[in-house]
């Protein structure tokens, strides 16, 4: 197989249940070794970081000091006053855990303030821009609110194409939200739980790719909120019909990095079938990331990115299982 490509993961979110707020800024980006380590040994040999990860990382694991996947970064989410990356307290205030010189302030209100912190986010070194247009699954607030204008996000989408070409990826729940992102010229939504119609239709007239996460609904779907489990699977079929486009992402650590491969057989069942998730995780994937030309598929002339599988078949809930061998860029993956 190629190797897999996920386009939505946090590799500097340290494990499951870690509190940011408890262990020094260190601890939070050595998490990554362990996390990029499991996800390279799974097959999965480039990823889109969706924020909480600097340039330096990426420059570890190109410079040979780290294992991992080729690494596209957003660096934060940025988003509007009271959207979920503004991060405060009653008590506290303004509370950024995450902020430094390397992931700059992701808080703007109007278009030219958009504009200005994508400039922000281009100077420190990203390749994607994440937008935060709704509000939070897994907190459980605002999830059908619409947390930017129409002119604040299509200023992001401009600027961040001014700069080098670069593309905005947004997190998105609610159908709104979603619609939002793709009249505006967003590459893709993240997310997209409770897409309706007029959802998926902007996104197929505006060829906004869909990237579901539904491991963050359907490995555990009884400790997902009330509801979610059945609507994104219903999201998913509404997207496959209108003809969307749709590449693999895990989310994790709302999972362990251990079951990102656990994608794959979400996305047979939720209605790609196993060809069609296998092509969502690879070529397809290095199609969102403008990669297709490098990687995606094994030819002549591309990377050599490649997982060996034992035996032949598609059988999308034993991927992790019949691994033998990974292969990054040509270098075989210890194991």
């Amino acid at each position: 197989m190629p190797g897999f490509v996920d386009c939505h993961t946090h590799v500097c979110f340290g494990p499951p249940g870690m509190d940011a707020l408890r262990v020094p800024r260190s601890a939070r980006v050595l998490s990554a070794v362990p996390a990029m380590r499991t996800l390279l040994r799974l097959g999965v040999t480039t990823a889109r970081d969706a924020w909480g990860t600097d340039v330096g990382v990426r420059l570890a694991v190109a410079s040979g000091w780290i294992e991992g996947p080729d690494l596209r970064l957003s660096l934060r989410q940025v988003g509007t006053t009271g959207a979920i990356g503004d991060l405060w307290a009653p008590r506290t205030g303004t509370l950024d855990f995450y902020g430094d010189p390397s992931l700059p302030e992701p808080i703007f209100d109007g278009a030219d303030a958009g504009r200005a912190v994508v400039r922000r986010m281009v100077r420190a070194g990203a390749d994607w821009i994440k937008v935060t247009a709704g509000g939070s699954l897994a907190a459980g607030t605002g999830v059908h609110d619409l947390h930017l204008t129409f002119d604040e996000l299509a200023a992001v989408v401009d600027e961040a194409a001014r700069r080098g070409g670069r593309r905005v990826m947004v997190h998105a729940h609610g159908a709104r939200a979603a619609e939002l992102a793709a009249r505006a010229g967003a590459a893709s939504v993240e997310h997209g739980t409770y897409l309706d119609a007029a959802a998926v239709e902007a996104m197929a007239a505006h060829d906004t790719w869909y990237v579901p996460t539904l491991s963050v609904t359907q490995s555990d779907p009884e400790h997902a909120p009330d509801g979610a489990a059945e609507a994104h699977r219903a999201s998913m079929r509404l997207a496959i019909d209108a003809g969307v486009r749709i590449a693999m992402g895990t989310d994790n650590p709302v999972r362990p990095y251990s079951e990102a491969l656990w994608e794959l057989r979400h996305l047979s069942a939720a209605g790609l079938g196993e060809v069609g998730a296998f092509r969502a995780a690879t070529i397809d994937a290095a199609r969102l990331l403008g990669l297709a030309d490098d990687r995606g598929e094994i030819a002549a002339g591309k990377r050599a990115d490649l997982v060996v599988l034992d035996g032949t078949t598609l059988d999308c809930a034993a991927v992790a299982e019949r691994i033998r061998r990974v292969f990054r860029d040509g270098v075989e993956v210890g194991r």
